[in-house]
């Protein structure tokens, strides 16, 4: 409203408006205003609130060749909304559609590194079957974005086995599969739940290996709660292959999840001389956002360990909005 009565009165000084339009005009500002608000409800996930500065900022960090995304929220994605967040070159790409603004899976990969041969989707996963080129490593990578219901997600696990018996080839599965396998995954708990006794049932009835995190507790924050309930989840045949892969969690920035990064030393080939450049232009924006995400890791640390108070979620929240204005600003520069 203060926004309104601002731009009223600079419409005034210049005479742009005379005085007796006053009420019709500032009903059309808040009406606006109110629109404006909802739109940017419905449009986070895949552009909303700086998340996808946050998804490319990442992209070049780490050099990916494959990025997984949940919650676009989007119904429909187009090749442009591909571009703007990979490039305009070797794009590969699948997608979910959310309900509404409900949901919705996005997988891109660089298609010289990965070639798809098949896909295949339901309502909560995506799998892309393919070779990756470099050493004609045959293979399949399942996003996954499983459900809260305890019928639910035993329907979605079914779903999951039977691609992995039709695929026969070297299974990841990755993504939030929003439960644990022991009870040190969830902060404070003594005993695994139902659903947790069949998910780890699940595992091992598939043969399934729990890649480790290599570098913290917990992969979800919210107030008090931590859990990690963010895995990947791959094969005997995987880690034959990769025996060097390793997991840890990127930057949290603006969500309640740290992004996994799953990273192999034989893939990862940096281009030294873009990379030298890109520091050289954006060394400061980069420490900036670098000092946001480690105060926010640090905060979740403390309340990994149980140190909580008031203060803590509102100083967490003032860094989210320091850290977005930085990505935005990277991304304009």
């Amino acid at each position: 409203m203060q926004e309104n009565v601002e731009t009223w009165a600079l419409a005034v000084e210049f005479s742009a408006v005379l005085y007796d339009e006053e009420v019709d005009l500032m009903g059309i500002l808040q009406a606006q205003n109110e629109q404006l608000a909802e739109k940017r409800k419905v449009a986070k996930g895949l552009r909303g609130d700086g998340k996808l500065s946050m998804v490319k900022s990442l992209k070049k960090k780490y050099n990916l060749n494959m990025v997984g995304l949940l919650e676009t929220k989007r119904e429909e994605i187009s090749v442009f909304d591909v571009a703007r967040i990979w490039g305009s070159s070797s794009i590969g790409w699948e997608y979910v559609e959310s309900v509404g603004a409900i949901g919705g899976l996005l997988l891109i990969w660089d298609d010289i590194m990965f070639q798809r041969t098949n896909c295949y989707k339901g309502e909560r996963w995506l799998c892309v079957e393919g070779v990756l080129t470099k050493n004609n490593f045959q293979c399949a990578y399942c996003l996954v974005y499983e459900t809260h219901g305890r019928e639910e997600k035993k329907v979605v696990w079914e779903e999951l086995s039977y691609i992995a018996g039709l695929c026969q080839v070297p299974f990841c599965f990755l993504g939030d599969l929003n439960d644990i396998l022991q009870v040190d995954d969830r902060k404070g708990l003594t005993s695994l739940s139902a659903s947790a006794e069949e998910f780890k049932g699940w595992v091992h009835d598939i043969q399934l290996l729990d890649l480790p995190l290599t570098d913290r507790k917990f992969t979800w924050f919210r107030g008090r709660s931590c859990s990690w309930i963010d895995r990947v989840l791959v094969n005997i045949e995987w880690v034959e292959k990769y025996p060097d892969i390793r997991l840890r969690g990127g930057p949290r920035g603006l969500s309640d999840h740290y992004p996994l990064i799953l990273e192999e030393s034989q893939l990862k080939a940096l281009t030294v001389p873009l990379r030298q450049w890109h520091n050289d232009h954006f060394r400061g924006m980069e420490n900036r956002i670098m000092k946001f995400e480690e105060e926010i890791h640090r905060l979740d640390n403390q309340v990994s360990d149980g140190i909580y108070d008031g203060t803590t979620e509102a100083r967490r929240k003032a860094l989210v909005s320091f850290c977005e204005k930085w990505y935005i600003r990277k991304e304009i520069h």
